[in-house]
């Protein structure tokens, strides 16, 4: 039989709401998260940056263990002194960065691929930030190593969730 509230002819069916696959659902709660701990800290370290450097230009790091001076690079007081210097530009990229990693997870939970480019862009601006301001050294850490791999692993996770983006 007929239905009589459709058009003659008109064969379209209505579509669900595509869902999003449960992996790219929590890869955005995660950049959500993560991208909320990193307005805090560029904030953070905004306002701290010269409390940051004095503190470093105090200590005696000559008598620190081994891993403890692997840990914070090459040149802790160098690095606490750029950080100091290009405090500004350095929040501003961060926090740029941040909204970059949200916009782009708010896109790619509306399924849109492009999200997917402005997430990227997000992930690697802090990255070239510091190699810009703060010198190589800055990622060559404990904590620069580790952010780093954080960042590749997520740009590898949602690379494999592009197949539902369109």
């Amino acid at each position: 039989m007929a239905d009589l509230n459709r058009p003659a002819g008109d064969n379209s069916i209505i579509e669900e709401p595509r869902k999003i696959p449960e992996m790219l659902n929590v890869l955005t709660i995660l950049t959500f998260i993560g991208s909320g701990l990193g307005i805090v800290s560029a904030l953070w370290g905004f306002a701290r940056a010269k409390a940051s450097y004095d503190q470093l230009a105090s200590m005696n790091l000559d008598q620190m263990p081994d891993f403890a001076k692997r840990m914070m690079g090459n040149d802790p007081v160098e690095m606490a002194r750029r950080s100091l210097e290009n405090r500004l530009p350095i929040l501003l990229l961060s926090l740029i960065g941040c909204a970059l990693c949200i916009y782009g997870a708010i896109q790619m939970r509306k399924l849109k691929k492009t999200g997917y480019t402005f997430y990227v862009l997000g992930e690697v601006l802090p990255i070239i930030t510091s190699a810009i301001f703060l010198g190589t050294g800055a990622l060559m850490g404990f904590g620069g190593i580790i952010g780093t791999i954080i960042v590749l692993v997520f740009i590898i996770l949602y690379a494999s969730q592009l197949k539902y983006l369109r």
